[in-house]
Protein backbone atom coordinates (compact mmCIF):
# COMPACT_ATOMS: atom_id res chain seq x y z
CA UNK A 1 0.00 0.00 0.00
CA UNK A 2 1.41 3.51 -0.18
CA UNK A 3 2.67 5.67 2.54
CA UNK A 4 0.71 8.19 4.01
CA UNK A 5 1.74 11.67 6.25
CA UNK A 6 -1.00 13.00 8.10
CA UNK A 7 -0.52 16.65 9.10
CA UNK A 8 -1.83 17.14 12.39
CA UNK A 9 -1.98 20.46 14.81
CA UNK A 10 -4.38 22.75 16.33
CA UNK A 11 -5.09 25.59 13.50
CA UNK A 12 -3.47 28.54 12.88
CA UNK A 13 0.34 26.41 13.29
CA UNK A 14 1.01 26.65 9.35
CA UNK A 15 -0.35 23.20 8.50
CA UNK A 16 -1.17 23.93 5.05
CA UNK A 17 2.07 25.78 4.44
CA UNK A 18 3.95 22.69 5.22
CA UNK A 19 1.55 20.89 3.08
CA UNK A 20 2.11 23.23 0.07
CA UNK A 21 5.96 23.12 0.61
CA UNK A 22 6.25 19.26 0.54
CA UNK A 23 3.58 18.70 -2.50
CA UNK A 24 5.00 21.81 -4.32
CA UNK A 25 1.84 23.29 -5.22
CA UNK A 26 -0.64 26.50 -3.60
CA UNK A 27 -3.52 24.03 -2.77
CA UNK A 28 -4.69 24.44 0.30
CA UNK A 29 -5.74 28.10 1.24
CA UNK A 30 -3.58 29.82 3.40
CA UNK A 31 -5.02 32.39 5.47
CA UNK A 32 -4.43 33.97 8.98
CA UNK A 33 -7.63 32.96 10.49
CA UNK A 34 -7.96 29.95 12.18
CA UNK A 35 -9.70 27.32 10.78
CA UNK A 36 -9.56 27.90 6.89
CA UNK A 37 -8.75 24.71 6.16
CA UNK A 38 -12.24 23.27 5.23
CA UNK A 39 -11.80 20.04 3.44
CA UNK A 40 -9.07 17.59 3.88
CA UNK A 41 -6.10 18.30 1.25
CA UNK A 42 -4.34 15.88 -0.28
CA UNK A 43 -1.63 15.44 -2.36
CA UNK A 44 1.08 13.51 -3.71
CA UNK A 45 4.69 13.94 -3.16
CA UNK A 46 8.02 12.83 -3.67
CA UNK A 47 11.24 12.61 -2.04
CA UNK A 48 14.40 11.10 -2.67
CA UNK A 49 13.00 8.97 -5.13
CA UNK A 50 9.86 8.06 -2.66
CA UNK A 51 6.14 8.68 -3.25
CA UNK A 52 4.22 9.34 -0.79
CA UNK A 53 0.89 10.82 -0.08
CA UNK A 54 0.55 13.68 2.08
CA UNK A 55 -3.06 14.64 3.69
CA UNK A 56 -3.71 17.89 5.91
CA UNK A 57 -5.87 17.72 8.29
CA UNK A 58 -6.09 21.48 9.06
CA UNK A 59 -9.74 23.47 10.33
CA UNK A 60 -11.57 20.29 10.18
CA UNK A 61 -13.02 22.28 13.04
CA UNK A 62 -15.96 23.83 13.15
CA UNK A 63 -16.23 27.45 14.98
CA UNK A 64 -17.80 27.25 18.01
CA UNK A 65 -15.33 27.21 20.66
CA UNK A 66 -17.65 23.92 23.04
CA UNK A 67 -17.10 21.03 20.12
CA UNK A 68 -13.93 23.07 18.97
CA UNK A 69 -11.52 20.26 21.06
CA UNK A 70 -13.74 17.44 20.43
CA UNK A 71 -13.44 17.88 16.71
CA UNK A 72 -9.45 18.19 16.65
CA UNK A 73 -9.40 14.62 19.11
CA UNK A 74 -11.48 13.00 16.02
CA UNK A 75 -9.44 14.40 13.54
CA UNK A 76 -6.09 13.24 15.55
CA UNK A 77 -7.75 9.76 15.75
CA UNK A 78 -8.44 9.79 12.39
CA UNK A 79 -4.77 10.47 11.58
CA UNK A 80 -3.46 7.68 13.98
CA UNK A 81 -5.57 5.09 12.66
CA UNK A 82 -5.31 6.15 9.23
CA UNK A 83 -1.69 7.63 8.05
CA UNK A 84 1.78 5.67 8.44
CA UNK A 85 3.04 8.55 9.25
CA UNK A 86 2.66 11.73 11.47
CA UNK A 87 3.84 15.17 11.54
CA UNK A 88 2.11 16.99 14.85
CA UNK A 89 2.76 20.85 14.12
CA UNK A 90 3.06 23.66 16.80
CA UNK A 91 4.07 27.10 16.62
CA UNK A 92 7.21 28.35 18.53
CA UNK A 93 5.86 32.08 18.62
CA UNK A 94 2.91 30.72 20.91
CA UNK A 95 4.62 28.47 22.92
CA UNK A 96 2.96 25.53 24.27
CA UNK A 97 -0.92 25.46 24.29
CA UNK A 98 -3.72 23.27 26.75
CA UNK A 99 -4.67 22.13 23.01
CA UNK A 100 -1.21 21.20 21.75
CA UNK A 101 -0.77 19.32 25.28
CA UNK A 102 -4.11 17.08 25.02
CA UNK A 103 -3.30 16.36 21.31
CA UNK A 104 0.00 15.39 22.47
CA UNK A 105 -1.44 13.21 24.73
CA UNK A 106 -2.76 11.34 22.44
CA UNK A 107 -0.16 11.00 20.19
CA UNK A 108 1.72 9.09 22.61
CA UNK A 109 -0.30 6.41 22.77
CA UNK A 110 0.20 5.61 19.31
CA UNK A 111 2.19 2.88 18.16
CA UNK A 112 2.73 4.90 14.87
CA UNK A 113 5.60 6.96 14.07
CA UNK A 114 5.29 10.39 15.16
CA UNK A 115 7.62 13.80 14.16
CA UNK A 116 7.36 16.71 16.22
CA UNK A 117 7.17 20.05 14.05
CA UNK A 118 8.16 23.58 15.31
CA UNK A 119 7.14 26.11 13.05
CA UNK A 120 7.94 29.65 12.61
CA UNK A 121 11.78 28.88 13.83
CA UNK A 122 13.32 31.77 12.00
CA UNK A 123 16.50 32.57 14.06
CA UNK A 124 18.56 32.03 16.89
CA UNK A 125 16.69 32.94 19.59
CA UNK A 126 13.75 30.93 18.46
CA UNK A 127 15.87 27.75 18.30
CA UNK A 128 16.72 28.48 21.62
CA UNK A 129 12.87 29.24 22.71
CA UNK A 130 11.94 25.92 20.22
CA UNK A 131 13.88 23.63 23.05
CA UNK A 132 10.43 24.07 25.80
CA UNK A 133 8.56 21.70 23.31
CA UNK A 134 10.65 18.54 24.05
CA UNK A 135 8.23 18.49 27.76
CA UNK A 136 5.66 17.37 24.88
CA UNK A 137 7.48 13.71 25.26
CA UNK A 138 7.25 13.65 21.30
CA UNK A 139 10.57 13.00 19.74
CA UNK A 140 12.51 13.18 17.04
CA UNK A 141 11.49 17.00 17.20
CA UNK A 142 12.14 19.23 13.83
CA UNK A 143 13.01 22.97 13.87
CA UNK A 144 11.24 24.36 10.40
CA UNK A 145 9.81 27.52 9.24
CA UNK A 146 7.40 26.62 6.43
CA UNK A 147 7.54 30.00 4.84
CA UNK A 148 10.97 30.36 4.14
CA UNK A 149 11.54 26.25 3.68
CA UNK A 150 14.22 26.05 6.13
CA UNK A 151 14.46 23.04 7.86
CA UNK A 152 12.41 21.14 5.96
CA UNK A 153 14.23 19.29 3.58
CA UNK A 154 15.74 16.96 7.05
CA UNK A 155 12.39 17.00 8.28
CA UNK A 156 11.93 15.04 5.28
CA UNK A 157 14.71 13.26 5.34
CA UNK A 158 13.40 12.06 8.45
CA UNK A 159 10.28 11.57 7.35
CA UNK A 160 10.81 9.07 4.46
CA UNK A 161 13.38 6.53 6.24
CA UNK A 162 11.28 3.83 6.95
CA UNK A 163 9.15 4.50 3.99
CA UNK A 164 9.68 1.48 1.19
CA UNK A 165 9.74 3.08 -2.81
CA UNK A 166 7.56 2.30 -4.76
CA UNK A 167 3.67 0.90 -4.87
CA UNK A 168 3.39 -2.71 -3.05
CA UNK A 169 2.50 -5.11 -5.38
CA UNK A 170 -0.28 -6.65 -5.12
CA UNK A 171 -1.61 -10.61 -3.88
CA UNK A 172 -1.65 -11.71 -7.45
CA UNK A 173 0.29 -9.21 -10.16
CA UNK A 174 -1.38 -11.11 -12.77
CA UNK A 175 -5.04 -10.89 -11.78
CA UNK A 176 -5.94 -6.97 -12.53
CA UNK A 177 -7.21 -4.92 -9.48
CA UNK A 178 -10.23 -2.56 -10.91
CA UNK A 179 -11.65 0.42 -8.58
CA UNK A 180 -14.73 2.35 -9.05
CA UNK A 181 -14.00 6.18 -7.78
CA UNK A 182 -16.24 8.97 -8.11
CA UNK A 183 -18.25 11.29 -6.26
CA UNK A 184 -21.06 10.13 -4.10
CA UNK A 185 -24.06 9.27 -5.74
CA UNK A 186 -22.92 8.36 -8.73
CA UNK A 187 -24.21 4.88 -8.68
CA UNK A 188 -20.81 3.51 -7.92
CA UNK A 189 -22.21 1.20 -5.56
CA UNK A 190 -25.21 0.01 -8.25
CA UNK A 191 -22.46 -0.70 -10.92
CA UNK A 192 -20.61 -3.05 -8.49
CA UNK A 193 -23.84 -5.01 -7.41
CA UNK A 194 -25.01 -5.07 -11.24
CA UNK A 195 -21.58 -7.26 -11.65
CA UNK A 196 -21.63 -9.24 -9.10
CA UNK A 197 -25.12 -9.89 -8.74
CA UNK A 198 -26.18 -9.64 -5.15
CA UNK A 199 -26.32 -6.64 -3.11
CA UNK A 200 -22.71 -6.15 -1.57
CA UNK A 201 -23.04 -2.73 -0.29
CA UNK A 202 -26.44 -0.99 0.92
CA UNK A 203 -27.86 1.16 -2.14
CA UNK A 204 -29.69 4.02 -0.67
CA UNK A 205 -30.71 7.54 -2.40
CA UNK A 206 -28.59 9.49 0.60
CA UNK A 207 -24.90 10.24 -0.89
CA UNK A 208 -21.95 8.75 1.18
CA UNK A 209 -23.73 5.15 2.17
CA UNK A 210 -20.89 3.83 1.38
CA UNK A 211 -18.04 4.23 4.12
CA UNK A 212 -15.69 1.76 3.29
CA UNK A 213 -13.54 0.21 0.50
CA UNK A 214 -14.53 -3.23 -0.24
CA UNK A 215 -13.03 -6.00 -2.12
CA UNK A 216 -14.83 -8.75 -4.51
CA UNK A 217 -13.17 -11.18 -6.35
CA UNK A 218 -15.42 -11.80 -9.81
CA UNK A 219 -15.09 -14.44 -11.89
CA UNK A 220 -17.64 -15.01 -14.65
CA UNK A 221 -18.32 -14.99 -18.22
CA UNK A 222 -13.86 -15.97 -18.17
CA UNK A 223 -13.11 -12.76 -16.26
CA UNK A 224 -11.22 -12.84 -13.20
CA UNK A 225 -10.28 -9.50 -11.42
CA UNK A 226 -10.74 -7.75 -8.05
CA UNK A 227 -13.17 -5.12 -8.37
CA UNK A 228 -12.70 -2.15 -4.95
CA UNK A 229 -15.74 0.26 -4.30
CA UNK A 230 -14.47 3.24 -2.56
CA UNK A 231 -16.59 5.41 -0.32
CA UNK A 232 -17.46 8.51 -2.21
CA UNK A 233 -14.86 10.75 -2.74
CA UNK A 234 -16.98 13.94 -0.90
CA UNK A 235 -17.33 17.58 -3.06
CA UNK A 236 -15.22 20.45 -0.67
CA UNK A 237 -17.28 22.20 1.65
CA UNK A 238 -19.71 19.07 2.36
CA UNK A 239 -17.26 17.10 4.60
CA UNK A 240 -18.58 17.49 7.60
CA UNK A 241 -18.03 14.74 9.24
CA UNK A 242 -14.43 12.74 10.96
CA UNK A 243 -15.79 9.79 8.47
CA UNK A 244 -15.70 11.51 4.92
CA UNK A 245 -11.96 12.41 5.91
CA UNK A 246 -11.83 8.61 6.68
CA UNK A 247 -13.33 7.37 3.32
CA UNK A 248 -11.30 10.47 1.26
CA UNK A 249 -8.11 8.49 3.05
CA UNK A 250 -9.82 5.22 2.19
CA UNK A 251 -10.35 6.31 -1.76
CA UNK A 252 -6.45 7.54 -2.15
CA UNK A 253 -5.26 3.82 -0.49
CA UNK A 254 -8.00 2.09 -3.05
CA UNK A 255 -6.75 4.32 -5.80
CA UNK A 256 -3.05 3.32 -4.76
CA UNK A 257 -3.58 -0.34 -4.63
CA UNK A 258 -5.13 -0.47 -8.06
CA UNK A 259 -3.93 -0.80 -11.61
CA UNK A 260 -7.23 0.60 -13.83
CA UNK A 261 -9.51 3.04 -11.72
CA UNK A 262 -13.32 3.29 -13.21
CA UNK A 263 -14.19 7.36 -12.81
CA UNK A 264 -18.07 7.31 -12.82
CA UNK A 265 -19.69 10.50 -13.83
CA UNK A 266 -23.35 11.29 -13.97
CA UNK A 267 -24.43 12.03 -16.54
CA UNK A 268 -27.11 14.56 -15.95
CA UNK A 269 -24.24 16.37 -14.11
CA UNK A 270 -21.22 16.09 -16.43
CA UNK A 271 -17.75 16.41 -15.39
CA UNK A 272 -17.55 18.64 -12.16
CA UNK A 273 -14.24 20.21 -10.92
CA UNK A 274 -14.54 17.47 -7.67
CA UNK A 275 -14.45 14.85 -10.55
CA UNK A 276 -11.22 16.33 -12.20
CA UNK A 277 -9.66 16.37 -8.61
CA UNK A 278 -10.46 12.76 -8.66
CA UNK A 279 -9.15 12.10 -12.50
CA UNK A 280 -5.77 14.32 -10.98
CA UNK A 281 -5.19 12.11 -8.36
CA UNK A 282 -5.63 8.56 -10.83
CA UNK A 283 -3.20 10.44 -13.29
CA UNK A 284 -0.79 11.51 -10.53
CA UNK A 285 -0.88 8.00 -9.57
CA UNK A 286 -0.13 6.57 -12.50
CA UNK A 287 -3.23 4.61 -12.85
CA UNK A 288 -5.37 3.25 -15.88
CA UNK A 289 -8.08 5.07 -16.31
CA UNK A 290 -11.59 4.28 -17.64
CA UNK A 291 -14.52 7.00 -17.79
CA UNK A 292 -17.68 5.73 -16.84
CA UNK A 293 -20.83 8.26 -17.96
CA UNK A 294 -23.72 6.47 -15.37
CA UNK A 295 -27.32 7.35 -15.59
CA UNK A 296 -27.04 7.44 -19.50
CA UNK A 297 -31.07 6.07 -19.04
CA UNK A 298 -32.19 9.71 -17.63
CA UNK A 299 -31.01 11.92 -20.34
CA UNK A 300 -32.97 13.61 -23.50
CA UNK A 301 -31.11 12.02 -26.48
CA UNK A 302 -30.42 12.98 -29.87
CA UNK A 303 -27.68 11.74 -32.50
CA UNK A 304 -25.41 14.60 -31.16
CA UNK A 305 -25.44 14.33 -27.32
CA UNK A 306 -22.95 11.62 -26.81
CA UNK A 307 -20.60 13.32 -29.03
CA UNK A 308 -21.08 16.70 -27.52
CA UNK A 309 -20.61 15.33 -23.73
CA UNK A 310 -17.74 13.19 -24.97
CA UNK A 311 -15.90 16.23 -26.37
CA UNK A 312 -16.82 18.55 -23.08
CA UNK A 313 -15.76 15.72 -20.59
CA UNK A 314 -12.40 15.44 -23.21
CA UNK A 315 -11.61 18.74 -22.89
CA UNK A 316 -11.25 19.32 -19.24
CA UNK A 317 -8.82 16.28 -18.85
CA UNK A 318 -6.39 17.58 -21.40
CA UNK A 319 -3.79 17.40 -22.10
CA UNK A 320 -4.58 13.80 -21.02
CA UNK A 321 -7.13 12.71 -23.70
CA UNK A 322 -6.71 9.69 -24.70
CA UNK A 323 -9.60 8.39 -22.45
CA UNK A 324 -12.30 5.68 -23.30
CA UNK A 325 -15.48 6.99 -22.13
CA UNK A 326 -18.53 4.35 -21.96
CA UNK A 327 -22.15 5.94 -21.51
CA UNK A 328 -24.04 3.34 -18.97
CA UNK A 329 -26.78 2.75 -17.01
CA UNK A 330 -26.42 0.57 -14.38
CA UNK A 331 -29.66 0.11 -13.19
CA UNK A 332 -30.87 -0.98 -16.49
CA UNK A 333 -28.01 -3.00 -17.02
CA UNK A 334 -26.88 -1.28 -20.03
CA UNK A 335 -23.28 -2.02 -21.75
CA UNK A 336 -21.71 -3.47 -18.46
CA UNK A 337 -20.14 -6.03 -19.43
CA UNK A 338 -18.19 -3.15 -22.36
CA UNK A 339 -16.93 -1.60 -18.88
CA UNK A 340 -14.98 -4.72 -18.07
CA UNK A 341 -14.14 -5.16 -22.01
CA UNK A 342 -12.09 -1.87 -21.57
CA UNK A 343 -10.87 -1.90 -18.27
CA UNK A 344 -9.02 -5.52 -19.12
CA UNK A 345 -7.80 -3.68 -22.66
CA UNK A 346 -6.30 -0.89 -20.65
CA UNK A 347 -4.80 -3.36 -18.23
CA UNK A 348 -3.03 -4.83 -20.85
CA UNK A 349 -1.94 -1.27 -22.43
CA UNK A 350 -0.20 -0.29 -18.97
CA UNK A 351 1.49 -2.94 -18.93
CA UNK A 352 2.86 -3.06 -22.21
CA UNK A 353 6.23 -3.41 -23.37
CA UNK A 354 7.57 -2.02 -26.99
CA UNK A 355 10.87 -3.74 -27.90
CA UNK A 356 13.47 -1.27 -28.37
CA UNK A 357 14.49 -1.83 -32.12
CA UNK A 358 10.72 -1.25 -33.37
CA UNK A 359 10.49 1.82 -30.68
CA UNK A 360 13.50 3.00 -32.49
CA UNK A 361 12.09 2.08 -36.01
CA UNK A 362 9.08 4.33 -35.70
CA UNK A 363 9.83 6.76 -33.55
CA UNK A 364 13.15 8.18 -34.80
CA UNK A 365 11.10 8.07 -38.29
CA UNK A 366 8.39 10.12 -36.29
CA UNK A 367 10.83 12.62 -34.82
CA UNK A 368 12.71 12.93 -38.51
CA UNK A 369 9.46 14.08 -39.58
CA UNK A 370 8.71 16.78 -37.17
CA UNK A 371 12.14 17.67 -35.63
CA UNK A 372 12.08 19.59 -32.25
CA UNK A 373 12.67 23.21 -32.60
CA UNK A 374 15.60 25.32 -32.10
CA UNK A 375 16.24 27.40 -29.05
CA UNK A 376 18.39 30.24 -29.53
CA UNK A 377 20.25 29.06 -32.32
CA UNK A 378 20.53 25.28 -30.54
CA UNK A 379 19.62 22.23 -32.39
CA UNK A 380 18.14 19.35 -30.32
CA UNK A 381 19.08 16.10 -31.89
CA UNK A 382 17.21 12.69 -30.46
CA UNK A 383 19.57 9.76 -31.10
CA UNK A 384 17.75 6.83 -29.40
CA UNK A 385 14.57 6.50 -27.55
CA UNK A 386 14.29 3.34 -24.91
CA UNK A 387 11.17 2.40 -22.86
CA UNK A 388 12.34 2.12 -18.86
CA UNK A 389 11.52 -0.94 -16.80
CA UNK A 390 8.89 0.91 -14.89
CA UNK A 391 6.13 -0.98 -13.80
CA UNK A 392 3.69 2.09 -16.22
CA UNK A 393 4.47 2.97 -19.72
CA UNK A 394 8.04 5.22 -19.12
CA UNK A 395 10.07 6.44 -22.00
CA UNK A 396 13.40 7.72 -22.18
CA UNK A 397 14.82 9.58 -25.14
CA UNK A 398 17.99 10.23 -25.34
CA UNK A 399 19.43 13.71 -27.02
CA UNK A 400 22.10 16.36 -27.06
CA UNK A 401 20.60 19.01 -25.22
CA UNK A 402 17.46 17.54 -23.20
CA UNK A 403 16.85 21.26 -21.65
CA UNK A 404 15.82 22.69 -24.93
CA UNK A 405 13.06 20.62 -25.25
CA UNK A 406 9.68 22.38 -24.62
CA UNK A 407 5.97 21.20 -23.52
CA UNK A 408 4.16 21.18 -26.88
CA UNK A 409 6.93 18.98 -28.39
CA UNK A 410 7.11 16.41 -25.39
CA UNK A 411 3.00 16.43 -25.88
CA UNK A 412 3.77 15.65 -29.81
CA UNK A 413 5.99 12.83 -29.08
CA UNK A 414 3.18 11.25 -26.44
CA UNK A 415 1.01 11.61 -29.18
CA UNK A 416 2.98 9.90 -31.63
CA UNK A 417 3.49 7.31 -28.93
CA UNK A 418 -0.23 6.86 -28.40
CA UNK A 419 -0.63 6.54 -32.04
CA UNK A 420 1.41 3.77 -32.84
CA UNK A 421 1.59 2.04 -29.72
CA UNK A 422 -1.65 1.16 -28.16
CA UNK A 423 -2.16 3.15 -24.58
CA UNK A 424 -5.33 4.23 -24.45
CA UNK A 425 -6.43 5.26 -20.93
CA UNK A 426 -2.81 5.21 -19.30
CA UNK A 427 -0.97 8.46 -18.36
CA UNK A 428 2.59 7.82 -20.44
CA UNK A 429 5.84 9.54 -19.15
CA UNK A 430 8.35 11.06 -21.33
CA UNK A 431 12.08 11.85 -20.09
CA UNK A 432 14.53 13.34 -22.19
CA UNK A 433 18.16 12.51 -21.26
CA UNK A 434 21.66 13.56 -22.44
CA UNK A 435 23.29 10.49 -24.22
Amino acid sequence: MGNIIAIVGRPNVGKSTLFNRITGTRDAIVDETEGVTRDRHYGRSEWNGIEFSVIDTGGYVPRSADIFEEEIRKQVHLAIAEADLILFMVDVTVGITDLDESMAGMLRKTRKKVILVVNKVDNHQRIYEAQEFYKLGIQPLFCVSCLSGSGTGDLLDEAVKDFRPGAEVAEDPDIPRFTIVGRPNVGKSSLLNTLIGEERNIVTPVPGTTRDSIESRYRKFSYDFYLVDTAGLRKKGKVQEDLEFYSVMRSIRAIEKSDVCFLMLDATRGIEAQDLNIFELIRKNRKGVVIVVNKWDLIEKDHHTHQTLKKAILEKTAPFQDIPILFISAIHKQRILQVLEKGLEVFRNRSRRIPTSKLNEVMLEVIARHEPPSVKGKFVKIKYITQLPSPTPAFAFFCNSPQYIRDPYKRYLENQLRQHFSFTGVPVQIYFRAK
